[in-house]
């Protein structure tokens, strides 16, 4: 992972975003909501370019900041994004109306270990991107990544864990339990044969599977 001293260089020179989500970017730290890290976000957006995907799956809206800054990036994207809390679930749909992508991102809200089956007849995607509980990434790769077509990507957001995937000397049982969890899956999808993974150092780690 990059240090604070690159990192804050990196974040000046990433381009002005409009003001509604420069707004979000507040509101996420003002009531503690965690939205992707600003230099993630901006290397996940590159990548998504050179893709040019059509179709993505979002597990985790939040208030629905990835889904929006990924709606404005990919013009002609659609965006079905998947969250459980209801309070969230609503800032999302505010936001969303508010920069006028109601067309072309669509809000679920309940558990998406409960809510796979309503993709059964639904046309694949070209990208999930998984950022949502932790301790559940290989549940929710599992659940959906049969709703990716083959050649698409699979992104998994928080992969490092601010580095703690790497420290052995985690005094804190909750983020030991939630790092060991990580690295869990890190190692599993490293491992996956029908999927081709890289685990990027930006943000708070970014892992990469291409579905073979």
């Amino acid at each position: 992972m990059i240090n604070e001293q690159v990192e804050s260089y990196l974040k000046s020179l990433v381009p002005p975003r409009c003001e509604q989500i420069e707004k979000m970017e507040v509101y996420a730290e003002q009531h503690q909501v965690p939205i992707m890290d600003l230099v993630g976000m901006e290397s996940l957006l590159q990548l998504l370019k050179l893709h040019s995907p059509k179709r993505i799956l979002e597990i985790g809206t939040a208030i629905g900041y990835s889904a929006i800054r990924m709606a404005q990036a990919l013009p002609d994207v659609k965006v079905l994004t998947i969250e459980r809390d209801e309070v969230r679930y609503d800032e999302a749909i505010k936001n969303i109306t508010a920069l006028n992508l109601t067309e072309r991102i669509e809000v679920k809200l309940g558990d998406a270990l409960d809510l796979a089956e309503i993709l059964e007849s639904a046309p694949l995607f070209d990208v999930l991107f998984i950022d949502a509980a932790k301790g559940q990434y290989q549940r929710f790769f599992d659940l959906y990544g049969r709703f990716v077509k083959t050649g698409g990507v699979i992104y998994s957001d928080n992969v490092l864990f601010r580095g703690l995937v790497a420290d052995k000397s985690i005094d804190n049982k909750r983020l030991r339990k939630i790092a060991e969890k990580i690295n869990g899956y890190n190692q599993w999808l490293m491992n996956h044969e029908d999927y081709d993974t890289r685990i990027l150092p930006v943000g708070d780690g970014l892992a990469v599977s291409i579905k073979q």
